[in-house]
Parts: C-alpha cells; structure tokens; sequence
C-alpha cells in the first residue's frame, strides 16, 4: 500500500505581478494536483493566512503580502519525466518563435502538436516552452490553437501581461486571420457566417461541435476569397467570436469542408488533397496582431506557411 505524503507548511511573499489576484485564483495556479474543493475548504476554515490574518477566497493580494499555505496530505503521483531540451520536437520550437521579448512569445505552432499535454500526451507547447526559457517562470497560453492547427499562438511571460492580453481577447482588440483550402466554390456572395455552435462531449471524451439555432451560442466568422482553384478555394476566416472549432463548423455548415478535416470534412475533397501529398488539416493561424501590453505599440506577426501547406497550392490548377 502506498503512504500519503504529507507537505510541509509554506511561506509565500508575494510578488509585484501578482497584485490585484484573487487568494482563491492564486491558490489554484500554484497548488497543482491538490483538488479546488480542499483548496476553498482550508479558505473557508481560515487555515490560509495573509499577514498572520484569516482572509476571505476573493480576498485580493497586495505586493509584500506573506501568504501561509497549510499542509495537505497527497496521494503520491507517479513522478512525470521532465520535458527533455533535447528532443527534436523541442529543439525545434526555437525555430518556430515568430517574435520573443521579456514579456511574451508568438510562436508559429508547428500542425499535430497540442498546446499542452494530457489526454494521454506527456507534454504540448506550453511545457515544451517551459523547458526551453526555465527562467520565465510564469509562461502561459493566451489562448489554444487545435491539435493539428498550425500558426500564431501567443504566450505570455508574466501574470499582468495575461490578464492584458487576455481584457484584449474580450475587448476583441486582438485580431486573429487563418487561412484554410475547402472544397468546393466559395460563393463570393457569402462574407459572413453566423450559425450559433454547439459544443458536445461524446462519450470517448473526443468533443464535436454543431450547428444548434435553439441551445447553440453565437457564433461569427467573417470570410474572404483568396485565392479560387478548380479543385477548390483558398479562403481568409476571421474569427470575431472564439467558440471550439469556429471556423471548421462555419465552412463545413456551408457545403465548403476544410481539407483534411477528420471530423467535420469531406471525405472526397480530403482523399484528391492526399493524393496530391496533404497529410494536415489545412488551417492556419496566419496572422495575429495585438497591442503590447508593455510598449503599447501594435504588434503584427505572420506566420509562414510550412512545406506541406505551401506545397500543395502550387499542386492546384488556378481559376
């Protein structure tokens, strides 16, 4: 039988950039593996101390403040390999940093990597990334790409600029562009997609998203043709809102499937875009644009397109 581990008492100062945080938000950050209902119950109970002084959860964290975590008692978890710099996977994300400062990274996601590990992954971008810059702390995602989505990601370095960034992605200041191949002729009449999307969680764990008019939540994406093919068409999806798999349902919906889609594409137009060497879901986060929470200047970056995509563009017959 395997003993519980019992942690010891710690003490926190609390740093600049976690000003303004919520006691119960900062807990929740730090204590990973310890469940959200012991965390709010040690609160309720008084046993978190700021300053030697009983808080409530939405108690909000100065610079100084001490914070005294009581000990909990763990169940051991199997110890997780650390994410090795070594690996290729991870070597090359270095090649794939589109812009880095002392506050954030934009990084061209290479297709087929998650954004962070679980469901069965050891590890994503994100811990990847940690590996790589062992001294920024405080890396996290911005917001997540799809699996096998490539393009812009946005990663921030401190916990003030993800709450910037993040007033940004609800503001809808920041400006995402992917470029996706879907079947068909797009029709040049159609410039805005407004289905509300539904999200489901089947059984398997895998999620798929509908179109539902009655429990679905609204849902934009604006298009615009880039390029017409006579095997299909090039389109710019702007995403206004950013529900699950927007833009894959959005085109689906409309009779024009993203290539090489597994879930929502179509099985014709994806098996002449294998045998013409596209192993990838043709989506792409092209271009992100933002403003610098640090520098307030607007920062654009745009994210070439890797060889498989590119390749099988100068394969189609141009209209």
């Amino acid at each position: 039988m395997t003993e519980e581990i019992k942690t010891p008492v710690q003490f926190i100062d609390v740093e600049e950039d976690f000003s303004g945080q919520r006691i119960d938000n900062f807990l929740l950050a730090r204590l990973k593996g310890i469940p959200k209902s012991v965390i709010y119950r040690v609160l309720r109970k008084g046993e978190v101390r700021v300053n030697k002084k009983r808080i409530k959860p939405e108690y909000k964290l100065q610079p100084g403040d001490q914070v005294r975590v009581p000990p909990f008692t763990l169940s051991p978890e199997p110890e997780k390999e650390p994410v090795s710099t070594s690996l290729s996977i991870v070597k090359n994300l270095e090649q794939h940093i589109l812009y880095e400062d002392n506050e954030l990274i934009v990084l061209n996601k290479p297709s087929g990597m998650a954004v962070h590990g679980g469901s069965g992954l050891s590890f994503g971008v994100i811990e990847a990334l940690r590996a790589l810059r062992p001294t920024a702390r405080h890396l996290e995602l911005v917001h997540r790409l799809d699996r096998d989505t490539s393009g812009c990601l946005l990663i921030a370095k401190k916990r003030s600029v993800l709450t910037h960034l993040h007033e940004q992605l609800r503001n809808k200041t920041v400006e995402k562009k992917y470029w996706a191949l879907v079947a068909g002729q797009w029709d040049s009449k159609i410039k805005k997609v407004t289905e509300p999307l539904r999200k489901n969680t089947l059984q398997s764990g895998e999620r798929v998203v509908r179109v539902d008019e009655v429990q679905g939540k609204p849902s934009e994406t604006r298009f615009k043709i880039l390029q017409r093919y006579a095997e299909g068409t090039l389109v710019e999806a702007f995403p206004v809102t950013g529900r699950t798999h927007q833009i894959r349902v959005h085109t689906a919906c409309k009779g024009h499937a993203i290539a090489c889609d597994d879930k929502y594409g179509d099985n014709e137009f994806t098996s002449q875009m294998q045998a013409l060497g596209l192993n990838r879901l043709y989506l792409h986060a092209k271009t992100l644009s933002f403003t610098h929470p640090g520098t307030g200047k607007v920062i654009s970056c745009d994210a070439p397109l890797d060889q498989p995509l590119s390749a099988v563009l100068e394969k189609l017959t141009r209209k």
